[in-house]
């Protein structure tokens, strides 16, 4: 992976909270209102059951490094990108946080130990629907294609979390719009543990938080 990184894009370098984020042109560029996302993950874990973070759709890790610099938990990381997961690697180092983190490369659904059990999922798949990729052209399509509705893999992660979550514990599930988390909400079977119980519009997204109560 190293010599892959050493013939990619030259990687760039941002500000994300207090940590400092690489990433390169094959790997969404973190964006700046995300930091609201693990202030709230934070937040929740300060309230919620003792246990590790599980972040889905990790991209260079910066929402899941940035919850767990502000309270302190394991963190596993995972991404179907080699890039992103060797970027999630080098970040988790230089936050001093690598002792904390494991980097998992797979598709969300097929990385995970069924007994395994976390007090929080960040989740922040790609939520664009297909047929409006094109207005992103500067963004990594497989970053950004959630599918004929933007739902595809927001779908994979809701069941995720409701196998792999501590009863209490919570998803921070990133989207596009409050109709995505309206149309998820309505689609959850009550065999999931699951309910949604906020959601909160920021800049270019909203985050939806849902419990779980089983």
């Amino acid at each position: 992976m190293t010599d892959e990184l050493s013939l990619a894009p030259t990687p760039e370098v941002m500000e994300f909270g207090e940590l400092r984020i690489r990433y390169d042109a094959r790997v969404l560029r973190p964006r700046a209102w995300t930091t609201a996302q693990s202030a709230w993950g934070a937040e929740l874990l300060r309230g919620g059951p003792e246990g590790p973070v599980l972040e889905l759709c990790t991209g260079a890790g910066q929402i899941g490094l940035l919850t767990i610099a502000r309270e302190r938990r394991r963190l596993v990381a995972v991404d179907l990108n080699p890039v992103a997961c060797e970027h999630a690697r080098y970040n988790a180092e230089q936050a001093g946080l690598a002792d904390l983190v494991e980097v998992r490369e797979g598709a969300v659904d097929a990385v995970l130990d069924t007994e395994e059990r976390f007090a929080l999922v960040q989740a922040d798949p790609p939520w664009v629907r297909r047929t409006e990729t094109g207005r992103f052209p500067e963004d990594p399509l497989l970053a950004i294609d959630g599918g004929d509705d933007g739902l595809t893999l927001a779908r994979t992660c809701v069941a995720s979390a409701g196998e792999h979550l501590l009863d209490g514990g919570s998803l921070l599930l990133q989207l596009g719009s409050r109709e995505q988390a309206t149309t998820l909400d309505a689609e959850l079977s009550p065999s999931a543990g699951l309910a949604l119980v906020e959601v909160r519009e920021f800049e270019r997204g909203v985050v939806a938080h849902l419990l779980r109560t089983r």
